[in-house]
């Protein structure tokens, strides 16, 4: 884990090791000075002249000022690694899911990934900044102030070997109890974050039926189940700082009661007064350290689950990715589906896809229909090789597709989905997601195809107009017709409509498919569509039922010989075929 996370340290390599050897320096001056206090106060009770007390304030002065600027550089080196960390680490994270496949997204969940790169990264960023800082400054004051302890305390300090290990002790016992319980919260914050993504993607169906009351209740029953845990936790870990101050304290008291009755009855021949303030002062700073210290085993343990989850990103494979000496050149848009099965996952049960055999001639326009839950759309993601098949092969141009550069491959295969998605930017912004070298001819030209420049020529800044986050200051069938010429502007070989048109009317739907037909004849198209009406053209028609190709024909031929299709035709027309209006 330490190594992988090690990896994002990146550029930020020399202000890591430099925060450590900066905080070393800080910290042995900090022990040296209750050093030369203690000769001071001897030279004070020996009667020393104010010649000396000033030159002894002179070097006590220069080692506090040198020990701050040293300080100062280790704080401000500690915030550039462990903030430079965090943004190569979110750099990272992000890079590896836009590598991932649909198969990769699927095993985590969209809450999930946000949650790892926002309060994990945080919870790792801190503990980080604790490790080269802290973590150094703690353990290294704790031995140099025991050191220096025993050599100006003798067994005075022998209360300190008593102290520290029953500390340690405590101290495992209480990140032993807790461990388990931050495990538990993260899981449960990804549930959470869940809620509230869910909430707001369906907040007009939330409020249209009038949930409003239940969503509240339902989140406020996840976020007190989440205050409850780290409730627990904190109150665990919060044992360690009256256990730690009660030991040291309890140090303190000795070393002060036992100290003085040495200066006492000693007579300053066993330990002098200098000694004894010096022990007082190295007593406070092991409470200290001891304090750092435990405040940097609270953070590790928290932060160890986020680590743990951001690494498991990092380490996640992609299930697909491009071969050795791959093809870098498709050759046309034919389509060939040989003997294939397909399920998404290794422990499904039944095949989303079972025996597909389906060849396509570069340029046919293909429809295909089915009832929801028939597998249309988990039959085209297998073109452009967005899932890999389980079983048998799918070949583009004649090869299969797994032979095939992914990023050549997706570049000749455009897909518009059932779900349409536009980014915040101005309409040219996502337009240009097609092809970022368009011009304004080039754009406006598949808008043309798309049936979407007429609207776009009635806002008043045109092809200039921002859209919003999800395009929502936009209707659905303007959404649908800016997607479609956004994937004509990738010029493909292969053109796939999943349900794309479903919220324009059937004319524009109809002038959208004879735009097709007379500007990209040589451009394989498939329509996946609810409606005959959007397919009756077609060359040919799929009709689809349980993950199977129960029929294929034109509409004349299923029309004669396929009750389904031909009771699903009948039901349309008599209804009008066009419930979908814009």
């Amino acid at each position: 884990m330490i190594k992988v996370l090690a990896r994002s340290i990146g550029e930020y390599k020399k202000a890591s090791i430099m925060t450590p050897l900066l905080v070393m320096v800080e910290v042995i001056l900090e022990c040296a000075i209750p050093f030369v206090i203690a000769q001071l106060v001897n030279q004070m009770q020996a009667g020393c002249t104010m010649d000396v007390i000033a030159m002894y304030g002179a070097i006590l002065i220069v080692m506090s000022v040198v020990s701050l600027i040293f300080g100062a550089a280790a704080g401000s080196t500690c915030a550039t690694a462990s903030t430079g960390f965090a943004k190569n680490l979110r750099r990272d994270m992000f890079y590896k899911i836009q590598d991932y496949s649909f198969e990769n997204i699927d095993k985590f969940s969209v809450s999930s990934l946000v949650t790892r790169l926002t309060t994990d990264i945080v919870n790792v960023q801190m503990s980080y900044m604790m490790i080269i800082r802290v973590a150094i400054r703690g353990p290294l004051m704790l031995i140099f102030s025991f050191a220096m302890g025993f050599i100006m305390g003798g067994r005075l300090a022998m209360i300190f070997l008593f102290t520290i290990p029953i500390l340690g002790i405590g101290l495992a016992l209480v990140i032993r109890a807790a461990t388990p319980i931050f495990r538990r919260v993260f899981r449960k914050y990804d549930a959470l974050n869940d809620s509230i993504q869910e909430n707001v993607q369906a907040m007009r169906v939330v409020k249209s039926y009038v949930r409003e009351d239940y969503e509240k209740k339902k989140f406020g029953a996840a976020a007190e189940n989440i205050r409850k845990d780290f409730t627990r936790a904190e109150r665990i870990m919060a044992i360690n700082s009256p256990m730690m101050q009660f030991c040291v304290y309890s140090g303190m008291v000795f070393v002060l009661s036992y100290g003085s009755y040495a200066v006492i009855t000693g007579r300053g021949l066993d330990i002098n007064v200098g000694q004894m303030s010096a022990m007082l002062t190295y007593s406070f700073q092991i409470l200290m350290s001891l304090m750092m210290l435990s405040m940097v085993f609270v953070m590790i343990t928290m932060s160890a689950e986020s680590a743990e989850r951001i690494v498991e990103v990092l380490s996640e494979e992609s299930t697909l990715t491009s071969p050795e000496n791959a093809i870098t050149e498709v050759k046309d848009g034919s389509v060939d589906f040989e003997n294939v099965s397909f399920k998404y996952s290794k422990r499904a049960e039944r095949m989303a896809l079972a025996d597909i055999n389906l060849h396509i001639k570069s340029g046919e326009v293909i429809g295909i229909l089915g009832g929801t839950g028939s597998s249309k759309s988990s039959l085209i993601q297998l073109i452009p090789r967005l899932y890999d098949v389980t079983e048998g092969s799918v070949k583009v141009g004649g090869v299969d597709v797994r032979k095939y550069d992914l990023e050549t491959l997706r570049n000749q295969v455009a897909v518009v989905l059932q779900k349409n998605v536009l980014f915040s930017g101005t309409i040219k912004d996502n337009l240009r997601w097609g092809n970022p070298d368009a011009t304004d001819e080039e754009m406006e030209e598949a808008c043309r195809l798309a049936q979407a420049d007429e609207f776009i020529q009635q806002f008043p800044d045109k092809y200039d107009t921002w859209i919003e986050q999800g395009g929502s200051n936009v209707s659905g069938g303007q959404k649908q017709r800016l997607c479609i010429a956004r994937a004509l502007l990738k010029k493909p070989k292969i053109l796939i409509l999943d349900d794309s048109t479903s919220a324009v009317d059937t004319r524009t739907d109809a002038l959208i498919r004879q735009g097709f037909r007379e500007f990209i004849p040589e451009t394989t198209k498939i329509i996946i569509a609810q409606r005959v009406a959007s397919v009756q053209d077609a060359d040919r028609i799929i009709l689809m039922e349980g993950g199977r190709i129960s029929a294929i024909g034109n509409h004349d031929e299923l029309m004669a010989s396929n009750d389904v299709y031909r009771e699903i035709y009948t039901s349309q027309n008599r209804a009008g075929g066009d419930n979908n209006a814009e």
